[in-house]
């Protein structure tokens, strides 16, 4: 009926309950989590091949998100890998808050969205350490949207239905590469190693509860610097789903990086430093904590 669908870091597929969806997450939480290779025969071991499947996941669940019978075990944050660890495509969206567009002393892009990539291999889990590049690596907190099926012209009215669900991302981003030439571009300045924290989970949208208005921040060291909610976006996770998939087929495991609200790092001269903490949390999807090395 449900479910958070993760990945320990030795590659498995599994199914977590709700302990690591609270910011209590930061003190040494832990959730019980069961080995969708053992509950599917081995068919969906692999979370590529189970985000592809949310109807065997949801058939596997109750309406809480977890399966009937005793866990495999229990994991925190430094236990899992990125949620969906292969992603053919990894999408980015900039300037979809309008505080954000202000604070960054720019102009809302109204005839289409500011899309970019981010290469698939900058992913890593949710307390895996971020390696900082220069004296201008940011930070920015971000619902990440995860596709479930094969689609391809989605009308906005049906983009939650070809989501396997949602998850917690962190779209660092190094300012002197992303601005480096003209015009900007930025895959580059987002793609270092480390700079695409995702996690803890894919969180099915029917265990939030208005997936279109979710409260999502941002801490450094303990400090709030962004404090927003999904429902502020200029474009909405269904209008981004629906304009992606006009230009390209999306296939599942696919992410969608769905912008930033304001209180960036570099509007305020407060980049990342090193031996700095990132705590990442969105509202019932859950909370990572990253370091800066």
């Amino acid at each position: 009926m449900a479910f958070r669908l993760a990945t320990l870091r030795d590659g498995r597929a599994v199914l977590l309950d709700d302990g690591l969806v609270a910011p209590a997450s930061t003190a040494g939480a832990t959730a019980r989590w069961w080995d969708l290779g053992r509950l599917t025969d081995g068919r969906l071991a692999d979370p590529m091949a189970a985000v592809a499947d949310a109807d065997a996941l949801h058939a596997l669940t109750d309406a809480a998100g977890t399966p009937d019978g005793d866990p495999d075990g229990e994991v925190g944050l430094d236990g899992l890998g990125p949620a969906v660890p292969r992603p053919q495509k990894v999408f980015g969206l900039g300037l979809n808050y309008r505080d954000h567009v202000a604070e960054m002393d720019r102009k809302p892009s109204d005839d289409a969205p500011v899309i970019f990539t981010k290469f698939s291999s900058c992913l890593v889990g949710p307390a895996d350490d971020v390696v900082l590049v220069g004296d201008h690596t940011d930070y920015e907190v971000e619902l990440v949207a995860v596709v479930g099926r094969r689609c391809r012209n989605v009308a906005e009215s049906e983009a939650w239905s070809v989501l396997a669900g949602v998850t917690v991302g962190q779209d660092v981003s190094e300012r002197d590469l992303q601005m480096a030439s003209r015009p900007p571009q930025f895959s580059l300045g987002k793609s270092h190693d480390t700079f695409g924290p995702i996690g803890p989970a894919v969180v099915s949208a029917d265990l939030l509860g208005d997936p279109d208005d979710l409260a999502l921040t941002c801490a450094v060291d303990g400090e709030v610097r962004q404090d927003g909610r999904t429902g502020l976006m200029i474009r909405s996770v269904s209008q981004q789903v629906a304009y992606l998939s006009a230009v390209c087929t999306l296939e599942p495991g696919d992410l969608v990086f769905t912008g930033t609200p304001s209180g960036v790092g570099l509007a305020q001269d407060r980049c990342l430093v090193v031996g700095q903490r990132i705590d990442s949390h969105i509202e019932g999807v859950g909370h990572m904590v990253n370091h800066c090395v």
